[in-house]
C-alpha cells in the first residue's frame, strides 16, 4: 500500500549482524519491532556479505549471548561441524546462516521484516529521531536504531559522525599516524572486500571464469608466494568444498576511491560494481594459474551473479559521535596483564587483534595479542553503552561497525561475533527505554548490563573472563561481581577458582561435538604455548603430527601442565586446512 504508515515501539533500519541481533533481542524482549533492510538476507557480514568464516570470540568463555546462540544452532544444522579453515574455527555455508537468522524472526509475533528497501529521509521533531520514511511507506518508532552497512541513518538524520582518519593529537593513539600522508589520502577508510565463493570441483573441469572488464594479472601476482597454493585454497574452505574468497595479500580488497562509498547512490552503486568486477578478475587469475579444478560457485547468493555476495565486506562505516569514543587505549592490554581496561559500562565484550586493510601499505599497529590454548588470540575488551549514544539526539541508537569509535580501534570492533553483541545490547536497551518510558542517555546501565547477562534464552557475557562460561553456576557470580566491584577485575583476566573446581575436570559435564574422536600420542612442547602432537592411534594418523589447540579454559591450563614427551589421549577434532587438533577433552 502506497504511503502506508507503521507504528512500531522500535525501528531498526538495516538487517546486518548489528540490526538482525538489534531487532531480534528488541522483540525477544516484548517491544513491537520493524526490521526493514536492503537485501532478502538477514546477517550483513556473517551471511549476505559471504564472511561465513567470522572472526574474534572464538574463545569457549566468549561464545555468549546471540553469538552463541548462532553458534549452536550451526552446529545442529550443519552435519560437516564448523572446523574447515584455518582463517576462523568458525566455516559455515551462507545460505544456512541466513536461514537461522530468517527463521529467528518468523518466531517472533511482535517483529515485522521488509525485505528490499533503504531508508530517504529521518524523521524528527526537535532533537528527537522519530522514525523514517522508505520509497512507499513511513515507519514511526519511539526508538530507531542505525544498523546499515555504512551509517547511512547518521547522515540522514545530520547527526554528527566521523569518517576516516584521526591525528595522533586528537587521542594519544600510539598507531595514529601524526599528520596526513600517502596513505591516509589514498585510503579515508579500510579496503571492503567483494567476496566471491569458489568451488573445487575436484577430478571435474569447472566452467572457464570469464575475465571482467580492465583485468589486470600483475595486480595479483604474489597472492599466495609465502603460503603455497593449497593454504591459499584452504584459507576459507567451506562445507560442500565451497572456498571463499576473502583474501587480503595482492587479492580482492578493493579500495579505489573510496569516498564514493557515501557520495550519492549512483557513486556507490558504481564502486559495487566494480568491487565485483575486481573479485571476478581474482577469480579468473586463481583459475588460470591453479588449474580448471577451481571454478565459480553456483546457487548460492540470491540473485543472478550467485557466486558474489549481495554486497561488499565493508570494514568501515561512518562513526557516530557519542557519549564515549572508543579508542586504541580501551583495546590494549593493561600493563602487566592480558586484559583491557574494563568499561564500567560494558555491554559487549570482544578479543580481535587490530586489524587494518589497506593494500599496497604495510600499516603497523600496537600489538594487542596474547598466546593461548597452544595458539594466538586478541586481547579482551569491552564495549560501551555509551558509544552507541549520540552527544545530543534522542530516540536514537547506533548498533553496528558505526559506534562511536577511532578509526584505529574500529580495526579491533567491526568483526562480527562483537558486532552481534552490540546489536544485541542496543536491542536490549531499546526495548527497556519502552518500559522505562526513558530516552536511551536515561536508560539505568546497571539495569541494561543485568537483562543481559540475566537473559533466559542467550545470556551474555559484559566482562572478558577467561575461565568462565554461562552454562557454570558461579558465571552468573563473577559477571555481576565485577560489574559492581570494576576495580577488583583482574590483570589476567581469570576469576578466582580453585585448581579442584568440578569445571575443570568432571568428564560428566564435557559436552562433545558430534565430530570428536579419540587420539592417543606424544605431547610434544614446543614453547609454553605452543604445542605439537605426534598420533599413535588412531592407525590411519599414525606418525602424523598435528599442531595441538583449544577455545576451552580447562583445556588450556592441562596443556600448560603437560610434560614434554608425555602420552596423552585427547578427544576433538583434526582440522587438515590448518593442521590442528581441536582438543576438547583429555584424559590425563
Amino acid at each position: 500500500m502506497l504511503n502506508q504508515i507503521y507504528q512500531a515501539d522500535v525501528l531498526v533500519v538495516g538487517g546486518g549482524v548489528g540490526g538482525t541481533a538489534a531487532a531480534i533481542q528488541a522483540a525477544r524482549r516484548g517491544a513491537k519491532t520493524i526490521l526493514v533492510s536492503e537485501f532478502a538476507w538477514l546477517g550483513g557480514m556473517l551471511t549476505s556479505a559471504g564472511v561465513s568464516v567470522p572472526d574474534g570470540n572464538e574463545l569457549e568463555a566468549f561464545q555468549t549471548g546471540l553469538w552463541g546462540e548462532f553458534l549452536r544452532e550451526l552446529q545442529q544444522r550443519q552435519p560437516e561441524g564448523l572446523d574447515h579453515s584455518w582463517v576462523s574455527f568458525f566455516s559455515f555455508d551462507p545460505r544456512i546462516g541466513a536461514q537461522i537468522f530468517a527463521d529467528w524472526v518468523q518466531e517472533l509475533a511482535n517483529l515485522h521484516w521488509i525485505a528490499g528497501e533503504v531508508p530517504l529521509e529521518v524523521l524528527r521533531e526537535g532533537n528527537s529521531v522519530t522514525g523514517v520514511r522508505f520509497s512507499n511507506f513511513t515507519v514511526q518508532a519511539k526508538i530507531t536504531l542505525d544498523g546499515t552497512e555504512l551509517g547511512d541513518l547518521l547522515a540522514l538524520a545530520e547527526i554528527p559522525y566521523r569518517w576516516g582518519w584521526e591525528w595522533q593529537e586528537q587521542w594519544g593513539e600510539g598507531s595514529a599516524p601524526e599528520s596526513p600522508n600517502h596513505l591516509t589520502e589514498k585510503y579515508p577508510v579500510q579496503a571492503p572486500t567483494g567476496v566471491v565463493l569458489m568451488q573445487d570441483f575436484g577430478t571435474d573441469t569447472a566452467p572457464e571464469i570469464p575475465p571482467a572488464p580492465n583485468y589486470d594479472p600483475s595486480l595479483f601476482v604474489g597472492a599466495w608466494d609465502n603460503y603455497g597454493a593449497e593454504q591459499f585454497i584452504n584459507y576459507g574452505r567451506l562445507p560442500g568444498s565451497l572456498l571463499m574468497m576473502n583474501w587480503p595479500i595482492c587479492g580482492n580488497d578493493y579500495g579505489a576511491d573510496l569516498g564514493r562509498l557515501v557520495d550519492s547512490k549512483a557513486s556507490r552503486d558504481e564502486f559495487i560494481q566494480e568491487s565485483r568486477w575486481h573479485s571476478q578478475n581474482f577469480a579468473h587469475f586463481i583459475q588460470n594459474q591453479l588449474g580448471r579444478r577451481y571454478g565459480l560457485a553456483t546457487k548460492v547468493f540470491p540473485h543472478s551473479s550467485s557466486a558474489f555476495a549481495l554486497h561488499p565486506y565493508y570494514r568501515e562505516s561512518r562513526r557516530l559521535v557519542g557519549l564515549k569514543t572508543i579508542t586504541e587505549q580501551d583495546i590494549l592490554p593493561m600493563s602487566g596483564g592480558q586484559v583491557a581496561p574494563l568499561n564500567i559500562d560494558t555491554i559487549a565484550i570482544a578479543n580481535y587483534p587490530n586489524d587494518h586493510h589497506y593494500p599496497g601499505f604495510e600499516f603497523p599497529l600496537q600489538p594487542k595479542s596474547i598466546r593461548w590454548g597452544g595458539r594466538w588470540t586478541g586481547t579482551p575488551f569491552t564495549i560501551p553503552y555509551s558509544s552507541l549514544i549520540p552527544t545530543s539526539t534522542d530516540g536514537f541508537l547506533v548498533c553496528e561497525k558505526n559506534i562511536s569509535v577511532s578509526h584505529i580501534a574500529n580495526g579491533a570492533t567491526r568483526l562480527q561475533p562483537v558486532v552481534i553483541g552490540i546489536g544485541q545490547a542496543a536491542g536490549m536497551a531499546a526495548a527497556m527505554c519502552i518500559e522505562f518510558n526513558c530516552q536511551p542517555r536515561d536508560l539505568p546501565v546497571k539495569a541494561l548490563q543485568m537483562a543481559l547477562i540475566q537473559d533466559k534464552r542467550s545470556p551474555a557475557a559484559i566482562i572478558p573472563l577467561f575461565n568462565s562460561i554461562p552454562a557454570e553456576i558461579q558465571w552468573l557470580q563473577w559477571q555481576t561481581h565485577y560489574l559492581h566491584n570494576p576495580a577488583s577485575y583482574p590483570l589476567d583476566g581469570n576469576f578466582p577458582a580453585s585448581s579442584s573446581s568440578p569445571y575443570y575436570y568432571d568428564k560428566t559435564k564435557t559436552v562433545l561435538s558430534r565430530l570428536s574422536n579419540s587420539f592417543t600420542g606424544v605431547f610434544h612442547r614446543q614453547s609454553q604455548q605452543d604445542y605439537r602432537f605426534s598420533i599413535i592411534t588412531p592407525k590411519a594418523y599414525q606418525q602424523s603430527t598435528w599442531q595441538l589447540v583449544t577455545l576451552r579454559s580447562h583445556i588450556d591450563l592441562q596443556l600448560k601442565a603437560c610434560s614434554h614427551k608425555q602420552l596423552l589421549t585427547v578427544w576433538g577434532s583434526l582440522n587438515h586446512a590448518g593442521n590442528w587438533l581441536l582438543v576438547e577433552y583429555m584424559d590425563i
